[in-house]
């Protein structure tokens, strides 16, 4: 790992004592950022290793590591007996005192009983957010109640359904304030027993990928070491697929709870499981049955993923109470919210439009992998075939991924040319190309994105914008990654003979066909349009140590010729935006919402507490606009016709393509894309 971010990374920048001295800054706010275990002298302790960090890479000792994973775990020992105790007797919450919830603006406690205090105003505000939980539950089930006049039976049965799965059923909130207060501390207990119980249980590769990434990260912000567990997580968001039983998991207090099925998996045919049900203990094939009690969530879920036609056995809790073994056999799963969709969808009296909404680049090598680009062709056929009047390509929250998908998807809408510049620490040059002749699709483009696109969608619309083959629409600039990362196999090193994982490393930088690169600055939107996320700072630009913007030559390509201009249409959009009512609510809320994130001293008095709460919760309601309760814009039909699985056994019908068509339909962005269409359409 030394050799590869020292010859091969970017930067080529030497591990030296300032890079260690980021890297041990970066490395305390890894091991406790909330400030709520280490004291200051247990940092000042680790301190010695400052600027030894480099040393230590070369020597191959992470004493830093190890000593910190131990400080640690015996600081949440400390701290799991204070929770332990302070849970243990009803809470004072008519103290007139306030407690800061931004660890940014706190100092490291100086003395265990700073500590304590601190955690006993933390469970005082997590006591007050679960008993305003459980009296907002009475208070509606009492208004709906009243207004329908549901006996309390039915009343309970439809709570039960609900699908919040994690908040207390009604039939067991308290009717008292005392209560609930009890019974708030109560379920505290719980979590935090189980939470302590696996931060005390450290994984063998842990200590040394919070010491190694703080290194990487001190060099640019994507280079990453990946352990095994997360090089899996990382091959399935690539390719969109996995071998297992299609089941998401979570942690709930002491064990690990089936969230939810994926629509059409091996859990979802056998019906054995449902969600809710707690995991008790693993079996393989072969081998004795593993308890996983207080196990961390992805050492259960290396066990139970495995290849197709495998069995694993699965001993679980019901939600009665009752426990029962389930052999499910492993499948592939495919997860579908991981792919390329289309749509034909209809603005008002005027021509039909596509739509494709593309979450990722995602692809793999052989064996039929699906790819994006592959997948984004297969749309634009149809949609050609179809003899829609435009195309909206929707890209938000894309955040990347294959580089020759965005470069083959670019081919699809371009006849022939360069589509992205790559250039490496050396300076050499490469340019992608697309070299087949012919577009897909020969309509007008809006390529839909915001802050959240990033690297191979800024790649794609960057490519789309120069070429002048369609508009951009966005909420803003798009991220601005503009590097290019690999993955180094680190199982090589012993020959596979020990699992390491990888590490991604950064090793070049891609720039637009003008020259001018992404990093940074993003793409800048031909349109722009109210940003539901305005109060986020997100970004290149707000990561530490990102990478500076720079520029090269650019290259010569021919623009795609086209009768709309770029100003003219932002003219009409933006007279349309001022007069949508539900757009026009966005940039008030996103002035409520910036304002409170620097609100972050909160009152522990629950009369004070619940006024804030009252006062916030009017203030956002004033401006927020309910998307769901508005009459759907745009009728929406699927390219596969929304055709949904049939119900699994013991699972619910699978409502995705009917929840994906109503987003669309009520979707302002979308809607304003497509009369961007319209414009270029009527465009002469």
């Amino acid at each position: 790992m030394r050799e590869l971010l020292t010859d091969e990374h970017l930067l080529r920048k030497p591990i030296d004592d300032s890079v260690s001295r980021d890297a041990f800054k970066t490395y305390l706010d890894r091991l406790d950022g909330t400030k709520m275990f280490l004291l200051a002298s247990d940092r000042d302790a680790l301190a010695k290793y400052a600027d030894k960090v480099d040393d230590e890479l070369r020597s191959g000792r992470l004493d830093l590591a190890h000593d910190g994973a131990k400080v640690f775990a015996q600081r949440v020992g400390v701290v799991e007996k204070m929770v332990e105790s302070l849970l243990a007797a009803p809470l004072d919450l008519t103290n007139e005192e306030s407690v800061e919830v931004d660890p940014d603006k706190l100092q490291p406690a100086a003395s265990e009983a700073e500590l304590k205090d601190r955690w006993r105003q933390r469970l005082e505000l997590e006591v007050l957010e679960r008993i305003g939980s459980m009296e907002d539950r009475l208070a509606a089930e009492a208004k709906k109640k009243d207004a329908k006049g549901k006996d309390k039976a039915k009343a309970e049965k439809e709570d039960k359904d609900a699908k919040d799965a994690s908040a207390t059923p009604l039939a067991q909130i308290p009717t008292t304030p005392e209560g609930r207060e009890a019974k708030a501390r109560e379920d505290l207990t719980k979590t935090y027993a189980g939470r302590f119980a696996r931060l005390k249980t450290q994984g063998p590769l842990d200590a040394a990928s919070d010491l190694v990434n703080a290194v990487t990260s001190s060099l640019d912000p994507h280079s990453t070491y990946l352990p095994p567990a997360d090089k899996a997580n990382f091959d399935i968001a690539i390719t969109g697929s996995l071998e297992g039983i299609g089941a998401v998991l979570r942690e709930k207090d002491h064990y690990i709870e089936i969230s939810e099925l994926v629509p059409g998996g091996a859990s979802w045919r056998h019906g054995g499981i449902v969600p809710g049900d707690l995991i008790l203990a693993v079996t393989n094939d072969g081998k004795d049955p593993v308890d996983v009690y207080d196990m961390r969530i992805d050492e259960v879920v290396k066990m139970i993923r495995g290849p197709k036609g495998t069995v694993v056995r699965l001993r679980v809790q019901k939600s009665a109470g009752t426990e029962a073994t389930v052999a499910i056999t492993r499948d592939k799963v495919e997860i579908e919210e991981a792919y390329a969709k289309g749509a034909v969808i209809n603005h008002k009296s005027g021509p039909s439009f596509g739509y494709i909404h593309l979450p990722s680049f995602y692809g793999g090598k052989g064996n039929g992998q699906r790819t994006a680009a592959s997948d984004v062709k297969r749309l634009l056929d149809e949609l050609e075939a179809k003899k829609v009047a435009g195309v909206v390509i929707d890209l938000r929250s894309n955040g990347g991924g294959l580089l020759y998908d965005a470069v083959e998807m670019t081919g699809s809408l371009i006849d022939k040319g360069p589509v992205v510049q790559v250039q490496d620490s050396r300076g050499r040059k490469e340019v992608l190309r697309d070299e087949k002749a012919g577009l897909e699709y020969t309509g007008p483009v809006v390529v839909l994105v915001d802050k959240f696109s990033a690297s191979a969608s800024e790649i794609f619309a960057g490519a789309m914008q120069d070429y002048g083959r369609a508009v951009i629409v966005g909420t803003g600039p798009t991220h601005g990654k503009g590097t290019v990362q690999t993955l180094a196999d680190l199982d090589r090193a012993t020959g596979g003979k020990v699992e390491l994982g990888v590490l991604k490393l950064t090793i070049q930088q891609f720039f637009r066909v003008t020259g001018a690169s992404t990093q940074r600055e993003g793409v800048v939107p031909d349109i722009v349009l109210p940003d539901p996320a305005g109060h986020v700072d997100a970004g290149e630009r707000s990561l530490d140590h990102a990478l500076e913007w720079s520029k090269i030559d650019g290259l010569p390509y021919d623009k795609v010729p086209h009768a709309w201009k770029a100003d003219q249409l932002a003219q009409k959009s933006g007279a349309r935006i001022a007069k949508d009512p539900l757009l026009s609510k966005i940039a008030a809320t996103t002035q409520v919402l910036r304002a409170r994130r620097h609100d972050t001293k909160i009152p522990l008095a629950k009369p004070a507490w619940e006024a804030r709460r009252k006062e916030q919760k009017a203030a956002l309601e004033a401006v927020s606009p309910d998307v769901k309760t508005l009459p759907p814009r745009l009728t929406v039909k699927p390219l596969d016709d929304g055709k949904a699985l049939p119900p699994g056994p013991g699972a619910k019908t699978d409502d995705r393509g009917k929840r994906w068509s109503d987003g669309i339909a009520r979707d302002p962005w979308i809607d304003e894309s497509v009369n961007v269409l319209a414009d270029m359409a009527k465009s002469k």
